[in-house]
């Protein structure tokens, strides 16, 4: 039987104001990898893990010195048309382009490498392909006034 996972939002939004105090260095570059703190998410979102909340993330895009475009990374091969697998020394690992992210340049921690030309620019036109595709579905918009939102009790 696998253990529930159960989040931690409050010791997350503890660590989350340390690290909003931090200043960023903004010496960070697409390609490479990073221990991103990514904290506590909703559903399905990628969460962090152990006391830091964080997990390798690629960075896409440096969109200025304190903000990166990134996906997080996963070491869970699984087949999915979302997903690239690609190899470092440290193993095997997929990039998760669905949960593409624009994060403040704070949560960046330490470098732990890049990827190759090969796989970033295979990452970049499966994502631009992806969004694309997603354009040109025809999705219902909610009709005017509607909420998704939860109601407040």
């Amino acid at each position: 039987m696998q253990e529930e996972y159960i989040k931690d939002f409050d010791s997350w939004n503890e660590y989350a104001k340390k690290l909003d105090k931090t200043e960023p260095d903004g010496f960070f570059r697409a390609r490479e990898i990073w221990w991103c703190a990514l904290g506590v998410n909703i559903g399905s979102e990628q969460d962090g893990k152990n006391d830091n909340f964080v997990r390798p993330v690629l960075v896409l895009y440096k969109i200025r010195y304190n903000l990166a475009l990134i996906v997080p990374l996963t070491s869970k091969i699984a087949d999915h048309e979302d997903r690239i697998t690609f190899e470092i020394s440290s193993g095997k690992y997929q990039i998760l382009l669905s949960q593409l992210r624009t994060v403040s340049a704070k949560r960046l921690l330490r470098n732990i490498g890049y990827i190759r030309k090969e796989t970033y620019k295979e990452s970049l036109i499966k994502l631009a392909i992806t969004l694309l595709k997603a354009s040109t579905e025809n999705e219902t918009p909610p009709i005017s006034g509607e909420s998704r939102s939860p109601k407040a009790s």
